[in-house]
């Protein structure tokens, strides 16, 4: 209930930065063919994600067919929006009752693609560091001293160094499980280069982020205000509001909030900012809404044999 509640006071705090009627007026206006196409870019890593699935379970020995992945990846969006997380496990359960692939195997499959999609976002924020790395440093220098930012990056690489060693000599419960997952991280990592088909493994984890990413870029044109974003806004404000995802459910108010704070340090005024991420997340979000929900309908339709 916690993210639910969170996201309902991050509902009511954007909407006191913004008016009601125009936020509507920015709807009304909005050019739906950018944000159309915008979803189209969506649907095309959803439908990348699905197909990458298959990649991670042939492995096993079992043969996964398209649709049941497709609507599985698709009622997993949904279901995300009641509990979050709790997509996956509904995403690795349909791939039990459907294909016969043991639940443990099928999450552990599930993992080992979040682990692939953790590394390719580090990937887009460290380019977006050496891409903006100015831009940023001067916005972090006009508002913190440079002996302030030196002294406070010594100490979060002190404290990152002592927690690094504590972890790898202490022999306490905690440390140990610390120790076991990131070595389960690496080790699922590394395995991807380990599959028969790891570089179609790697194009579509690729596809999925770059279509993400055109799909936030190619929405932004439908606002005026927005239509002339710098590249490091778009990647900025992208990476805030995919963040934004995991704080609500869905990121429920959470993601227009994300938005604005990312345009803002680019001098972005607060409403067109807001407007743009409730469009962004609404128009997604109903995407998700009816795919979703005709997946979940339509699964023990198409496998009645079973």
């Amino acid at each position: 209930m916690l993210p639910l509640l969170l996201g309902v006071a991050l509902v009511w705090y954007s909407l006191s930065k913004i008016s009601v009627d125009e936020l509507f007026e920015y709807f009304k206006n909005a050019d739906y063919t950018f944000i159309s196409l915008g979803l189209f870019f969506g649907l095309l890593s959803h439908l990348s994600r699905a197909y990458r699935w298959k990649f991670m379970i042939e492995p096993m020995g079992y043969t996964l067919r398209f649709p049941n992945s497709v609507m599985a990846v698709f009622a997993t969006y949904l279901v995300n929006y009641t509990i979050p997380r709790a997509g996956e496990i509904t995403r690795a359960t349909i791939l039990t009752n459907y294909e016969g692939v043991p639940f443990e195997k099928g999450l552990g499959t599930i993992v080992a693609e979040r682990i692939a999609d953790m590394m390719v976002m580090m990937i887009i924020i460290v380019i977006t560091l050496f891409l903006e790395f100015e831009f940023i440093y001067q916005f972090f220098v006009e508002r913190f001293s440079p002996s302030k930012i030196i002294v406070a990056a010594i100490g979060l690489l002190g404290l990152g160094i002592l927690v690094f060693l504590f972890i790898k000599k202490s022999t306490s419960k905690a440390a140990v499980k610390v120790r076991s997952f990131v070595n389960g991280l690496i080790e699922g990592v590394l395995s991807i280069f380990k599959m028969k088909h790891k570089w179609a493994f790697i194009f579509h984890t690729l596809f999925i982020w770059i279509m993400y990413i055109l799909m936030f870029y190619i929405t932004s044109l439908a606002i005026p205000e927005t239509s002339n974003l710098p590249l490091a806004a778009v990647l900025v404000g992208f990476i805030s509001a995919s963040f934004s995802i995991a704080a609500t459910n869905g990121g429920i108010g959470s993601y227009p909030l994300a938005v604005y704070a990312a345009f803002s340090i680019f001098a972005i005024a607060k409403e067109p900012s807001i407007a743009f991420g409730w469009i962004m997340w609404s128009s997604q979000t109903l995407m998700i809404i009816i795919l979703g929900g005709l997946s979940l309908i339509y699964l023990p339709i198409y496998n009645r044999t079973k």
